[in-house]
């Protein structure tokens, strides 16, 4: 327990280290000054935990590195309006409850769980499983899948498929004939959400500079 408190204040003191500048809440964050670290610097402060819940879930431990700068620049005290916690801005009543249901266990999670760094990553880790191996089940390139995954993470899985079709099995069948090019292109142009084409840019973005 020491050795994981003394990674969370490591990491916590790296992202100190980055310059200090107001940042632009997205749909989920507070409006507040906030340290906006870059990817790279999130990465690094994170990474004994991303690695952790990465390999356990199956996940690929960038995403959810990309996810946790996007959402929150790496600063595990963020609340958003809406009352999504934590790096990975977990709200307790819809992602954290849908994880403790798959997990077999009841309720969910507390505030203090989520505002846990290492619990926040398990938990938003455990989801993002979650969504690729029940809501995305079937979608087969790895790329196309990462898109999907990372759209759905934001704006929910029905939203997406049902730009395709109110089957979702054809959804799927659908988004399988697509290149993974064309897959983005589509979200930009037809997802109903109109964060939904930047929350896909953004994390893309930062995931291609981890």
């Amino acid at each position: 327990m020491k050795s994981v408190k003394t990674a969370a204040i490591v990491g916590m003191l790296l992202l100190a280290g980055c310059a200090s500048q107001p940042h632009k809440a997205n749909e989920h964050q507070r409006q507040t000054p906030l340290t906006k670290a870059p990817p790279g610097k999130v990465s690094q402060a994170w990474s004994l935990f991303t690695e952790n819940a990465a390999h356990n879930y199956g996940v690929d431990q960038k995403l959810v590195e990309a996810i946790i700068s996007v959402e929150s620049g790496g600063n595990p005290t963020v609340v958003s309006k809406s009352n999504a916690i934590g790096l990975m801005q977990i709200k307790a009543s819809t992602a954290g409850r849908e994880v403790y249901r798959v997990q077999g266990r009841h309720g969910q999670p507390s505030s203090s769980e989520l505002r846990d760094p290492v619990k926040n990553i398990d938990i938003g880790t455990a989801y993002l499983k979650i969504l690729q191996d029940q809501s995305l089940a079937g979608i087969r390139d790895p790329k196309t899948l990462r898109y999907a995954t990372i759209v759905s993470y934001a704006n929910g899985a029905g939203a997406l498929l049902r730009t395709f079709s109110r089957d979702r099995d054809r959804a799927i069948a659908m988004i399988n004939t697509m290149t993974p090019e064309e897959f983005y292109q589509h979200v930009q142009s037809k997802h109903p959400a109109a964060q939904a084409p930047r929350y896909l840019w953004k994390v893309t973005t930062a995931y291609r500079t981890i």
